[in-house]
C-alpha cells in the first residue's frame, strides 16, 4: 500500500468522529472502494465497539474515510463515522 498522509481536516474529523487511526487504516487497506464526489473514494470498515458514544451505548462503529488516490500517496480527505 502507498504511504497514507492525512489533512489537517481530516485529523480533526478523526478526533471529533470518535475514529482511531488504526481503524482508517484498515479500512482504506482492506475494505471495498466506492466512488465519492469530485473523484475521491469512500472507504467502508466496521469494527466492534460495544461501547458508550455521547451517552448511548453501540455495539459497533462503522469508519468511513474519503481518500483521494495520488500517484505518490493516500490523501485522507475526511473521515465519517457511524455508530450502530
Amino acid at each position: 500500500m502507498k504511504p497514507v498522509r492525512f489533512t489537517r481536516h481530516a485529523q480533526e474529523q478523526c478526533m471529533e468522529r470518535g475514529a482511531e487511526t488504526s481503524e482508517v487504516l484498515a479500512a482504506i487497506e482492506h475494505s471495498a472502494r466506492e466512488p465519492a464526489k469530485h473523484g475521491r473514494i469512500l472507504c467502508r470498515a466496521n469494527f466492534p465497539f460495544n461501547s458508550t458514544w455521547q451517552g448511548k451505548h453501540y455495539r459497533n462503529k462503522q469508519v468511513a474515510p474519503v481518500i483521494a488516490e495520488e500517484s505518490e500517496e493516500i490523501v485522507v480527505i475526511t473521515v465519517y463515522t457511524f455508530y450502530f
